[in-house]
């Protein structure tokens, strides 16, 4: 009774543990008032295409101290994100309206092209703040809906458009610390002690709990922008109609860019944070795509059973009317699945193949199950970009070992014992279905 009293009370610190605990890459950043924050930019991606673009193989402004390309794992870059630095510059609650930020070359040829291809393609812009997507929220129908980054323009009666005005609006929550706990034993019993301490509850910055855009295609006076530089204010009110378009795109003319900035508490917590996410448009044409799929093959799987089981019942029926002379005597003119059962102990024509599908089988089945196993432990978030990616691929490369014992193991059975051969099957097995 006293190793299960202990057993208990080291399950329950480590649960206690844990609630301080957070995932590489994920715990929260603390912000003072006035600090910097850093804007990325991400590849631009289409739900038209598969294929990304660079965010500056558009003309698109850049940071005066020159693109510089942020860390990236194996997943990021096969999933095609390209993280890379930008030019708006936020601080901590310090709302800004009217920024000017650059004024692009004439447009040539070339850039005219293919700006206009983009907007036909329906490519977004994608933003991220403090490893929160930029997401466009939007009324409609009475609903709240939310999209990922932001077009980078629109077509209007033969006329193409860019938005080149972004209103941000960025949610804040007060920075909180985490409560630690822990477990001390007393006597025969536990005793649960905290060291929350009201004075550290003070709050000592704010976290970002949320990015949101506002795009908005604005015409700006071109003799008033020749005059400004990056980070100027611009002297004329600017309406950020989302609905209306003014900002038309022409060859040998040049984009004119800004934003604005507003910071707004909220109570999102920053553990929730991602729940907008989850909320998007196409989540339900999603999942009723996989719901749809998985009804077809049990309505299939049904059909199949059903046929198989009237099969059996009738040749059982019918082999149990024949006494056993009879069957002796008509046992070669006898089809159907009794017959089946001689076959099912003899060695297939192609062995070999035989086991290297069943080992990658094997193969697969395991990635499958400890990349889900890990992602419902919070290691393959959506904060950590490309982790699913690289997850996937490192058990696949780690269960290659279950593949090979599987495959061995499987033809020694079918060989009876004979070990011949089995370098060659566990080889051929890593190259059957690679990455």
């Amino acid at each position: 009774m006293g190793h299960f009293r202990n057993w208990v009370l080291i399950c329950f610190l480590v649960f206690q543990f844990v609630d301080g605990f957070y995932l590489p890459g994920s715990f929260p950043h603390n912000y003072n008032i006035g600090d910097k924050l850093s804007v990325k930019v991400n590849s631009l991606s289409s739900i038209n295409t598969e294929i990304p673009y660079a965010y500056y193989s558009l003309p698109f402004c850049r940071p005066s101290e020159g693109i510089k390309d942020s860390a990236e794992n194996l997943g990021e870059l096969l999933m095609g994100d390209r993280l890379e630095n930008s030019p708006y510059r936020f601080k901590m609650y310090s709302n800004e309206t009217q920024i000017f930020l650059c004024n692009s070359n004439p447009l040539c040829a070339e850039e005219f092209k293919t700006l206009k291809e983009r907007i036909d393609e329906s490519y977004q812009v994608n933003l991220n703040l403090d490893n929160l997507p930029a997401i466009r929220v939007m009324i409609k129908d009475g609903y709240l809906l939310h999209w990922t980054g932001y077009p980078v323009g629109t077509k209007f009666q033969d006329e193409y458009y860019v938005f080149n005005h972004l209103k941000f609006k960025v949610l804040i929550h007060k920075y909180e610390e985490p409560s630690m706990a822990g477990v001390i034993g007393a006597g025969d019993g536990a005793e649960l002690i905290t060291t929350d301490d009201k004075t550290s509850n003070k709050s000592k910055g704010y976290m970002v709990v949320g990015f949101e855009v506002t795009p908005c295609s604005f015409r700006h006076i071109p003799e008033t922008v020749k005059k400004l530089k990056m980070y100027d204010k611009y002297p004329y009110s600017i309406e950020c109609d989302p609905i209306t378009v003014g900002m038309n795109v022409s060859e040998s003319n040049p984009i004119p860019f800004s934003y604005e900035v507003s910071f707004v508490e909220s109570d999102i917590k920053w553990s929730l944070r991602w729940d907008a996410y989850l909320k998007m448009e196409g989540a339900k044409v999603h999942w009723f795509s996989i719901f749809n799929s998985l009804m077809v093959i049990a309505f299939l799987a049904a059909i199949i059973l059903v046929i198989l089981m009237r099969t059996i019942h009738r040749d059982l029926a019918h082999y149990e009317e024949l006494d056993k002379e009879a069957q002796a005597e008509i046992i070669e003119e006898l089809s159907g699945w009794k017959l089946v059962v001689g076959d099912i102990f003899r060695t297939p024509a192609n062995p070999v193949l035989l086991c290297i599908m069943v080992g990658d089988g094997f193969r697969i089945l395991g990635m499958a199950l400890e990349t889900i196993f890990f992602a419902a432990l919070g290691f393959m978030s959506p904060a950590s970009r490309g982790a699913l990616v690289s997850g996937m691929l490192f058990f696949y490369t780690f269960c290659g070992l279950l593949a090979g014992y599987i495959a061995v193991w499987l033809l020694q059975t079918m060989t009876g014992g004979d070990s011949r051969g089995w370098l060659s099957v566990a080889w051929r097995v890593s190259c059957f279905f690679p990455d």
